[in-house]
């Protein structure tokens, strides 16, 4: 039976993308992604509970999140998981597990002030 690699996520970037090519001319950027989870627990106490994802996007997404994305902007996700596995320089192990987005919904955030006075038709965005 085949498997299935799929993510699908909502939340606010923590850092704006970081874009760069490779040799070959191909786009890649790098952001990080926060998902918050809140709800009571026994005692009813509301909790909050934030997770942190490394994010990749390439070629034209990866213009396009460098181009629009900024630190605190709410985006959609999808894509699927990849865990890399390499030696550093002491020899130990080291993993990486990050989300290889394949589509990306920018669903708005705190505008800059540099859009704000750039722009007085710009649409509200909500927080």
């Amino acid at each position: 039976m085949a498997g299935v690699n799929k993510v699908i996520l909502i939340g606010n970037l923590g850092k704006d993308p970081e874009l760069r090519y490779l040799d070959n001319g191909v786009a890649v950027a790098n952001f990080s992604l926060a998902t918050t989870e809140n709800y009571k627990n026994k005692s009813g106490e509301r909790v909050s509970q934030t997770e942190w994802h490394n994010v990749v996007v390439w070629r034209g997404l990866a213009e396009v999140a460098e181009k629009y994305l900024r630190k605190g902007a709410s985006v959609y996700i999808e894509g699927k998981i990849k865990t890399r596995k390499w030696e550093d320089k002491e020899g130990n192990t080291r993993y990486n597990t990050e989300i290889l987005a394949d589509n990306m919904n920018m669903l708005g955030g705190k505008p800059s002030q540099e859009d704000s006075l750039s722009s007085s038709a710009s649409l509200p965005f909500s927080n």
